[in-house]
């Protein structure tokens, strides 16, 4: 279903170096035009890589010509200091490219790390980690990509490969019975889950057997119940009430399918990178 993560990158780009670069960089004209130039680019982090792509339109589109070559691939996990490319070529082109081709790769490598050190947490249990649609706007698929190199797990792409019923959809539909439903009766073939949001309505749940409940900012024990009360067929999602690695530890060992994060796209620390010119 997520297969499709790199249709949007052309238009990411053009649009980045439209937003950046405009008509001409002027600074990059101080430098005369047949000058040409060797660069290295150094993470100060430790992170998981994710993006080598996006670097690589990104200089593709700013000048063909330039020859990238690439030390480390997405999903490495790389240590402050190391080498992850070099860039040869026309000097103006290597520094109007620069930043650009970093904003993307100091992005994702952040989604993918922070994906990394949370799925890392829970690796003793079969919990498997989601993203949500908390991302930054325009680059969705490029996050649920960086979410994958990290090791976590995609949830829908957006709103129209898979049902997610939640309370003003139930409110408004009459019943979770009711909304579940129809939802059958729309698409057959999506994946339909609904968020309830204590026991009573997770038995009400159960009994309309959709593909998933997500239950929301349950307690441990009622987690455990939750689990309990579920069948193979059926796939538990707990979300919210995770304020530490304690609490993340402590959801996935009451034996919930998935665990939901949306800080894995939405607070986004950036990998620290450094581009730097060598003779």
């Amino acid at each position: 279903m997520h297969n499709d993560y790199f249709s949007d990158l052309d238009q990411n780009i053009k649009l980045a170096l439209s937003e950046d670069v405009g008509d001409v960089d002027i600074t990059a004209l101080l430098i005369d035009a047949n000058t040409s130039a060797n660069a290295d680019v150094i993470t100060r982090d430790q992170a998981v890589i994710c993006g080598v792509d996006w670097v690589n339109e990104v200089f593709k589109q700013v000048d063909p010509s330039l020859q990238i070559t690439w030390h480390v691939k997405d999903t490495d996990l790389v240590e402050p200091n190391q080498k992850l490319f070099s860039v040869s070529g026309n000097a103006r082109s290597i520094l109007t490219g620069e930043r650009p081709a970093l904003n993307f790769l100091q992005t994702l490598s952040g989604t993918a790390t922070v994906t990394h050190r949370y799925a890392s947490l829970i690796a003793h249990t079969h919990t498997k980690l989601l993203d949500t649609r908390k991302t930054l706007p325009g680059l969705r698929r490029a996050q649920k990509y960086a979410v994958k190199c990290g090791g976590g797990e995609n949830h829908r792409m957006g709103l129209y490969d898979a049902f997610l019923i939640k309370e003003n959809h139930i409110m408004a539909c009459g019943s979770i019975a009711k909304a579940i439903g129809r939802a059958k009766s729309l698409h057959p073939d999506r994946r339909i889950e609904i968020e309830v949001e204590n026991l009573s309505e997770l038995t009400e749940a159960i009994n309309a057997e959709p593909n998933w409940i997500m239950i929301d900012n349950f307690s441990l024990d009622d987690m455990r119940t939750a689990v309990e009360a579920s069948n193979d067929s059926l796939k538990l999602e707990a979300s919210g009430g995770i304020e530490s690695d304690e609490d993340l530890i402590a959801i996935a060992e009451t034996g919930v399918d998935y665990i939901s994060v949306g800080a894995l796209t939405k607070h986004v620390r950036a990998t620290d990178l450094s581009m730097r010119m060598v003779n």
